[in-house]
């Protein structure tokens, strides 16, 4: 129920009518449940519908837990909920208006890596001097795109920097015009080079947006500044939105910077039903610790806003909040509590919990002693604590390289452990097996990717048959697959080893000979298969090393949309230009994700997340806090809109990143420190530590080890359970638990099927078909769900059909290459494809379908559940609708065909879009024939007592296989299941 366990500031908060508020929200105050119900509220209360409002927040993470707990809060689910990152936000804009702004709509948005690869290959267009690489440019081109980066976060276009120094080299003209009064020649020559050092760097960063555009790219900070292009320029697009979006909400305010704040001030224009929510205690990635900027700014636009301040604490203990919060204090004048008065703001938290948290100091005398402490420590806490889960714990470093001394501790012990870190993929054995093989295959002699490939577990060749093998190459001067080619000549070879060289070498030939004409992906799912590589990592329940090889597999697609040349060599020549920028590959981000683990993050990565035991580790001088690294090309104060703090900048952001880490913590806070970490000279304990007062309670001469595999009890390992059901998802289990298990748990990569990219090619076309014709109708789908859809059904629209040939154009420009089995195969499913399509034409000429949405979305809930789907495409009967489904292949009969998916959707469509459904229709698009029906009440009360039965088999985590001949035939696991029955 909505409001039912809110607090009084907190009801104030949700229920705040129109208008701006500004609600500052300390750690723990339940901050995400405030935005959440307001947006619910709101919904509730007919002030706005679901996609009326906007919640604009910082990560993917924190939009996800928004629309998870929304719902939770919304009886009746709902179709487009805006809930998402600025740069998700201003991405969908660009998509559907960079055209407006000359800017391409199909661009391509550039990671770190890409554009440190697009300055590289052009780093001669530059024309530079003062700034030209002596040596390896990667640092450089860094420092430029970070600088390029703050540009963007401020609003500077190119423009406005080269006029900038345009206007310096005046002023500097002007005085030498008049004798040079006032200055010195000395001073006049600094004033000169530094005029000549901001025009370089402003014509670097023109040539850069210049790239970029040439490139039909973008970066993240043009997603915002293009955006706001847009909205300056295109007033008629502005009000659009603005009309559109009737509340605004802003997550994590205090980290918001000068543009994002712009763009959110011009959609709020000029209703102004803008909520931000804050905290500047916990900004820890604003521009030079402008941690109150905004905050300010929005109090000087917006003098009347209502303000909310919440401090009651639901998260940590009483004695931990008054240590962080006395802590923090030391941040004084530069915090928001001074600023404003401390009579109107008291952040004071106050802890809903009674009893008092255990804070300790682990000192020790090495590092290796450290790292035991806070090992045994935690396998103690969870022997003691009947109710904890690896899940409570969580290890907190100030730097990712500071975490593997503790990583390598957790390991030993046997206790599981999750490193949550953004970048590393490159680092992980499974990947570095597969970049091995791929290099292998575009090589035969890169003996030391063989030489890899041998050692695999699941090869597992003798020791003393490749020690052998290697002298014999070294001997004859061979590559290590030269000598294997050979090795029926060597007599001291096993019997075993021969043979598992003969596979060895079979499949390199196969997988050489694929890699010509299939992608990459194929080839190294392939090579998983063949090698048992799957096999050998479920039968190690490795969800870890699957999640990897996910994301390398997401890497391999991004690569093969964006190149032409699309072979292994270019792949790996990528790979290695990356490693080369210092990119090291993007990790899974998903905390929660996989079975319970320690977590060992930064601090950093810890915001927004809690703990029952915390450990802030490694706090020595110059580690944490850490050592200044100022900007090395600085934004001229002059550009800089933001307000920035006085005092020492830098010690103020460490103070504020060690108070988020202190206010992580629920039941115990734990800080670790050693004398010696491998240096020459002891090390000296962190200032903070003094500053906590704690120095003096350390305990000396903490002698601990590890010991291996100790007797750890409650060791019970737990998956992360799905919140939101799909119709192949509830079909997946109903078919085979395992599968399952396999599929949406464990997540295994499989390989793809033709039929799927056929499918797929089939709907994409369709649906841009379609589009067309409703476009042609003036009809937008934008406004298609308001708030009574009987207007939508009340009038007739004219739809123009186009010519059959653009219909075969985009089936041709929709074509995925991917997955079929032969040349022949591909051409065959493209002749039935346009046979196909062409007979469909023909089926709409003479009577055009009122197409109302096409692709739609929607979020329904089934008591306490969310199922969530697409309808490819609602067409208006009269008063009613018709919900259609297509699918490739020809027609089944009423009763052969399954109902279930259709069902669901009818349910959707009453219950989340107020439409009254006439038919239900398959449409088999290999004879243009359709199936049609509709669900009587008594189907819709089964299929609904079907789904929660299904629901129910799923979150009792209960995987047994239903292995039969029929379901293990079109399995995707059917070669790795121990249970197949074939």
């Amino acid at each position: 129920m909505i409001l039912s366990d809110l607090n009084e500031e907190q009801q104030k908060a949700v229920q705040h009518g129109a208008g701006p508020l500004l609600i500052v929200a300390g750690a723990g105050t339940g901050k995400t449940t405030v935005i959440t119900e307001r947006v619910a509220w709101l919904i509730e209360q007919g002030m706005a519908q679901a996609d009326e409002i906007l919640a604009l927040t910082f990560t993917d993470k924190a939009a996800g837990e928004m629309e998870e707990r929304l719902d939770k809060l919304l009886p009746y689910g709902y179709v487009d909920l805006w809930v998402m990152t600025f740069h998700s936000f201003c991405e969908r804009m660009l998509k559907n208006h960079a055209l407006d702004i000359g800017v391409p709509n199909d661009f391509k948005l550039l990671n770190q890596t890409e554009q440190w690869l697009l300055v590289r290959e052009n780093l001669d267009k530059f024309n530079l001097d003062y700034y030209r690489p002596l040596g390896n440019p990667t640092k450089f081109i860094h420092a430029l795109l970070k600088h390029f980066s703050r540009c963007k976060d401020e609003e500077i276009w190119p423009a406005d920097y080269l006029e900038y120094a345009a206007g310096l080299k005046i002023d500097l003209d002007k005085m030498e015009s008049t004798g040079g009064k006032g200055k010195n020649k000395k001073e006049s020559e600094v004033d000169e080079s530094e005029i000549k050092r901001l025009e370089e760097v402003a014509n670097a960063y023109h040539i850069y947006q210049q790239l970029l555009l040439d490139n039909e790219a973008l970066d993240f900070g043009d997603l915002i500044n293009y955006t706001l292009k847009l909205f300056k320029e295109r007033p008629n697009i502005l009000k659009f939105y603005q009309h559109k979006f009737k509340y605004i909400l802003v997550d994590e305010f205090q980290d918001t910077n000068w543009a994002q704040y712009e763009l959110v001030k011009l959609l709020a224009s000029p209703k102004n039903n803008l909520t931000v929510v804050g905290d500047d205690d916990q900004s820890i990635f604003a521009f030079r610790g402008a941690s109150m900027s905004n905050i300010l700014h929005f109090k000087e636009d917006y003098p009347k806003s209502v303000e909310v301040f919440i401090n009651k604490n639901y998260r940590s203990r009483q004695n931990i909040l008054d240590m962080a919060y006395n802590f923090i204090q030391l941040n004084n004048p530069e915090r928001l509590e001074v600023k404003l008065g401390n009579e109107k703001l008291n952040k004071k938290l106050a802890s809903q919990h009674k009893g008092k948290g255990i804070i300790e100091h682990l000192h020790a005398a090495d590092e290796g002693e450290e790292v035991a402490a806070v090992v045994n420590k935690i396998i103690q806490l969870k022997n003691e604590d009947s109710y904890a889960s690896w899940n409570d714990f969580a290890i907190l470093v100030r730097a990712n390289n500071q975490a593997e001394a503790f990583l390598n501790g957790l390991s030993y012990a046997g206790v599981p452990f999750n490193f949550v870190a953004a970048k590393g993929l490159y680092a992980k054995e499974v990947v570095r097996d597969v970049l091995a093989y791929l290099k292998l295959l575009d090589n035969y002699h890169e003996s030391l990717a063989l030489w890899r490939i041998l050692n695999l577990d699941m090869v597992k060749i003798k020791v003393e048959d490749l020690m052998e093998l290697t002298r014999f190459a070294q001997r004859k001067t061979y590559s290590l697959y030269e000598a294997i080619n050979q090795i029926g000549t060597l007599k001291n070879i096993s019997a075993d080893t021969s043979k598992k060289v003969a596979y060895i070498l079979k499949k390199i030939k196969e997988h050489t000979a694929l890699a010509r004409e299939k992608s990459i992906k194929e080839v190294v799912l392939k090579f998983l298969n063949d090698f048992k590589y799957n096999e050998y990592l479920l039968a190690k329940n490795d969800e870890k090393s699957f999640s990897y090889l996910r994301s390398f597999l997401k890497k391999i697609e991004q690569f093969e949309k964006t190149n032409n040349e699309k072979n292994a060599a270019n792949f790996m020549q990528l790979v290695e230009l990356e490693l080369e920028s210092g990119e090291q590959g993007d990790l899974p981000k998903d905390v929660e994700e996989g079975p319970e683990a320690v977590k060992v993050m930064t601090v950093h990565g810890a915001k927004g997340l809690e703990f029952n035991y915390v450990f802030v580790v490694n706090l020595v001088d110059k580690r944490f806090p850490s050592i200044e690294r100022g900007e090395l090309i600085e934004l001229p104060d002059a550009l800089v809109k933001e307000i920035v703090p006085q005092g020492d900048i830098h010690l103020q952001e460490e103070r504020r990143l060690f108070y988020v880490a202190m206010t992580r913590a629920k039941r115990g806070l734990w800080f670790s420190s050693a004398e010696n970490y491998g240096g020459k000279t002891r090390k000296k304990l962190s200032r903070f530590l003094y500053e906590i007062g704690l120095e003096k309670s350390k305990i000396k001469n903490q002698k601990s080890k590890i010991s291996p595999k100790p007797e750890i009890k409650n060791f019970d390992v737990k998956y992360k359970l799905p919140t939101v059901f799909s119709y192949s998802q509830l079909k997946a289990f109903e078919t085979c638990p395992y599968q399952y298990y396999l599929a949406y748990i464990l997540k295994i990569p499989v390989r793809g099927k033709a039929v799927f990219s056929y499918g797929k090619t089939m709907h994409s076309a369709l649906q841009k078909f379609m589009a067309m014709i409703k476009q042609s109708a003036g009809s937008k789908q934008e406004r298609l769900f308001a708030s009574d859809n009987r207007e939508q059904l009340a009038g007739s629209v004219k739809n123009k059909l186009p010519p059959v040939e653009e219909l075969i154009h985009l089936y041709k420009e929709s074509w995925i290459d991917d997955w079929y089995e032969s040349k022949k195969q591909k051409e065959d499913y493209k002749k039935q494809g346009e046979k196909s399509l062409r007979g469909f034409y023909q089926q709409i000429k003479d009577k055009l379908p009122e197409v109302l949405a096409l692709e739609q979305g929607f979020n329904f809930k089934l008591d306490q559940y969310t199922i969530r789907g697409v309808i490819d495409r609602i067409d208006k009967l009269g008063d009613k609708v018709e919900l259609i489904d297509y699918k490739t292949g020809r027609a089944k009969t009423e009763k052969s065909i399954e109902k279930d998916q259709l069902l669901i959707y009818q349910m959707a469509a009453k219950d989340v879009f107020g439409f009254e459904v006439e038919n239900l229709t398959y449409y088999y698009l290999d004879d243009n024939s359709a199936v049609s029906f509709l669900g009587s009440e008594r189907d819709l009360a089964k299929i609904k007592e079907k789904i929660l039965k299904l629901i129910a088999g799923i979150l009792s985590a209960d995987w047994q296989a239903v292995a039969t001949q029929h379901n293990c035939q079109y399995c995707d696991f059917n070669e790795i299941c121990k249970y197949r029955e074939l």
